[in-house]
Formats: structure tokens, sequence, C-alpha cells
């Protein structure tokens, strides 16, 4: 089992820098489009739930804040499945391992195509959402490994860049489909994406011999590292903001900002741009100081969200602030990553495949407190106040972690 094994004589807890050769430039492009477009399905598939909250709604007769559950069960399947996929399957070669989370990704949104009634597609979707979380963390890891030295953040980057992506092209594209055709249409062009994600695994990834084959016991040992579970919980809390924004941003801008209906995608379609542009700003900080990386990112997400609250009534300022909303909430996302490698040692499958839970913790502490305070008659733009408290509370708990690390470097 050489080939598993860390290069001796290196103390980076980080298996990226021990398994690429030094004078290495190349990055190993069809595999990083690989991984990527797996990051596509699964972004497509987690945000066109949003988008299509008030159609799913009225055809399944329930209201919008109720099918608001849809989105919190996909976030829960990302929660439960992540640790649970990411130690039980720490044996299995992770290329087998990726081809198979995204078989189970692709059968999943099968079943929220033929949903019957909305009981069955929560359950659907709680079902898409179990592989999301190990499969991030399986591709960050598989990506920092083929990735030249010292380019890890921007190699996590390119993963989440297929994430980003989606909301430029997929999300918008399914959610129009999905306006015209129904709702169920939005899953079929997921369950595409993810079979031939599956055949691009197959074909262009290597075997990935680099990463440490590690043991249950071994990768449970992360829930033992506070630094990692303070991480986790910067994510789970910080994030949340743009979460309670965008689970309701149809009804926000057709309601609150005035806009038409057929303007919609256009306005998800700038909050995908802004992600893939904060996704990229995020790697670039992030490779040149990862702490520094996720303070600047959590503030500005602090100041957009406030913002947001005024900008939330007019077209214009509405599309800006989603831009904006977006690219913040990406920029965080290679930070987080990469700090999870960092101080994880050598239970980095589970840390990596956690973050992606503690987002989706965010994802649905997020839609379940807009919808709070929608229900409570606070208005559509309610939910931006209730994001900004939140980012707050993230940048505090940031601020908190960072002075434990110092306090104990161990």
């Amino acid at each position: 089992m050489d080939g598993h094994l860390l290069h001796e004589g290196v103390t980076s807890p980080v298996i990226a820098q021990t398994t690429v050769p030094a004078e290495r430039t190349d990055w190993h492009i069809p595999a990083m489009l690989a991984l990527a477009l797996g990051g596509f399905g699964i972004g497509t598939t987690e945000f066109v739930t949003m988008g299509l909250l008030p159609d799913i709604a009225e055809s399944v007769h329930v209201s919008e804040p109720t099918a608001g559950y849809a989105v919190s069960a996909y976030a829960l399947g990302v929660v439960v499945g992540a640790p649970v996929i990411a130690a039980l399957c720490a044996r299995v070669a992770r290329k087998r391992l990726l081809v198979f989370l995204m078989v189970a990704f692709t059968v999943g949104n099968i079943a929220s195509v033929f949903a019957p009634n909305f009981a069955t597609l929560v359950l659907s979707r709680f079902v898409s959402g179990l592989p999301h979380g190990a499969y991030f963390g399986v591709a960050s890891l598989a990506a920092a490994t083929l990735a030249p030295v010292g380019q890890r953040a921007k190699a996590v980057a390119a993963v989440m860049l297929g994430l980003s992506a989606a909301n430029v092209v997929g999300v918008p594209a399914a959610t129009w489909l999905g306006q015209h055709l129904g709702w169920r249409d939005a899953y079929v062009v997921v369950v595409f994406i993810g079979a031939a994600t599956v055949l691009a695994l197959l074909r262009f990834v290597p075997e990935l011999t680099g990463i440490k084959i590690t043991n249950p016991v071994t990768e449970l040992g992360a829930l033992r590292r506070p630094q990692v579970l303070l991480t986790l919980a910067v994510g789970a809390v910080g994030f949340g903001g743009m979460f309670a924004v965008y689970t309701y941003i149809t009804t926000t801008l057709t309601d609150v900002a005035g806009m038409s209906l057929s303007l919609v995608p256009i306005v998800l379609m700038l909050f995908g741009v802004g992600m893939v542009v904060g996704n990229i700003v995020g790697g670039v900080l992030a490779d040149r100081g990862v702490d520094r990386a996720i303070f600047l990112s959590m503030i500005a997400m602090v100041v957009i969200l406030a913002g947001f609250i005024a900008a939330a009534h007019n077209p214009f300022t509405a599309g800006i602030g989603a831009f904006l909303i977006g690219a913040s909430g990406a920029a965080l996302a290679p930070g987080l990553q990469t700090r999870l490698m960092d101080v994880a040692a050598d239970a980095q499958t589970l840390a990596a495949a956690l973050n992606h839970a503690a987002l989706n913790i965010a994802n649905a502490a997020g839609a379940w407190l807009g919808g709070v305070v929608i229900a409570a008659g606070l208005g559509y733009s309610a939910p931006a106040a209730v994001g900004a408290g939140l980012a707050v509370l993230g940048v505090v708990l940031f601020a908190l972690t960072v002075l434990a690390a110092r306090g104990n470097p161990a």
C-alpha cells in the first residue's frame, strides 16, 4: 500500500502538498473539469428548488414557507450523509467512491422527478442530499492532490467553480424550464448532468493513489479536534445569511422589488455570476492567507446583507445585491475548505465532507429562519436582516476560533 502513504519528511498535514512534485505545473484539466461537473449538477439541484418554490407550493397544495421544507430536507440529507458516508467509506478507493456518490446522487434526483406528493418529494430531496457533502469533500482532496504545489485553495475553488457555474447556467436554465414545463423537468436536467458526471469521472480522473486511505476510527478523530469543530461552526452560522435571503428570492424580487417573474432567472444568473467571481477571488485570497480570506469574506457578507434590506425594494439595486450576496458567500467557501484540510491532520476526508454539512446546516437554518420572519408578517425583506445577524455571529465566532488556535497551536 505504499502508494497511499505520505512522503516521508513532509510535516504539513495537507495531503495535496505531499503528493505533487515540486516541478509540476500542470493542472490535470480533464480531471478537474470532471470533478467540477459533479459540482455543477449538485449546485443545480440544490439551488433550483429555491427558485421554483412558488411552483412547487402551488403544485402540491402547500404554502411557500411549507414548501421550503423541501430545501431544508436536502440540507438535512447533506448534514447526515457527509459524516456517515465519509466515515463508513474511509477504506474505499477515492475514485470509486466519487463514482458511487454521483450514482447515488443521480438516483435521488430520479426519485424527485417521480415523487407523487409533497411528503415523498421531501423524502426524495433528503436522499438526493446524502452524497453531497462526501462528494465535495473527496473531490476537493482529489483536486488538491492533482494541483501544483502552493495552489491548493485554487484547486479547491476549481471544484467549487462547478457549483458556482451552476448558478450562472444550470439554475437559471432549469428554473426557466421548471416555470414553463413544470418543476419536475428541472430535476430531469439534473439527472442527465449526474449521468454525464459518472461517465466523465470514469474516463478522466486517475486512481488518486496520492490520497491516503484511512479507516473509520481515524476519520472520526476529526470530531475530537477543537479547531475542526470551531471552523465547522463558523460555516454553519455565518453562511446562513446567504440562504435566508436566497431561499425566498423569487417572491422577494416579484413582491418587494416589483420585478416581472420573467426577469427572475436573470437575477438568479447575476447571483451565479457573483458566485463565480467570489469563488475565484476567494481561492486566490486563501492561497495568500486562509484566515484573512475568511475574515474579509464574512465582513463583506455582513455589509452586503444589511444593505439588501433596502436594496430589495428596487429592481436595479436588488439585482446588484443578488450579485454581491453570491460573491461574498462563494468567496468564503474555499477558505473554510482549505482551513479544515489544514487542521484535520490525517482525518481530512471527514473534515472536508463536514464542511458541506456545516454549510447545509446554514442552508436549513437560513431557510427556516427566513420562513419564520416571513410567516410572522415581517415581509420578504426581513430575511436579509436575519442574514446580516447570522453573518455578524459568524465573524465573532471566527475571531474566537483564531484566538483559540493562537493560544493552543497544537
